[in-house]
């Protein structure tokens, strides 16, 4: 099995995965999807504070994609994976890849532009 990869089609493949990652991670529109795998959790300590976090959910699978969508870094390898794996098995998905990587380029000069 030899993949290769021009310079081009690693930087898309890169933006798609960073886009690809916030958007499970962080993006409003995904929250349902998150919210069958991690929780709202607060604990009280001794002088009374509360804190909130978020944790993953039940067991098993549940727990361990629970995990996974609270890292980002731990999601952007999954995700990178599996973007590889898709275009890899089914080459026409370029095309979503090349979407994302647009949006995920969009996304990084939006950033840029509101800092100056």
């Amino acid at each position: 099995m030899n993949i290769e990869f021009s310079w081009l089609q690693l930087i898309v493949l890169s933006l798609a995965s960073f886009r690809f990652t916030h958007l499970l991670v962080y993006d409003d529109i995904t929250a349902p999807i998150r919210r069958l795998f991690i929780q709202l959790s607060t604990q009280t300590d001794d002088q009374g504070q509360t804190t909130t976090f978020l944790e993953p959910k039940g067991k098993g699978i549940q727990h361990f994609i629970g995990q996974i969508l609270l890292c980002h870094w731990c999601t952007g390898i999954w995700s990178a994976l599996g973007l590889t794996l898709l275009i890899w098995l089914a080459p026409i998905a370029w095309w979503l890849l090349i979407i994302l990587a647009v949006a995920g380029l969009a996304a990084i000069i939006e950033s840029i532009v509101l800092r100056l």
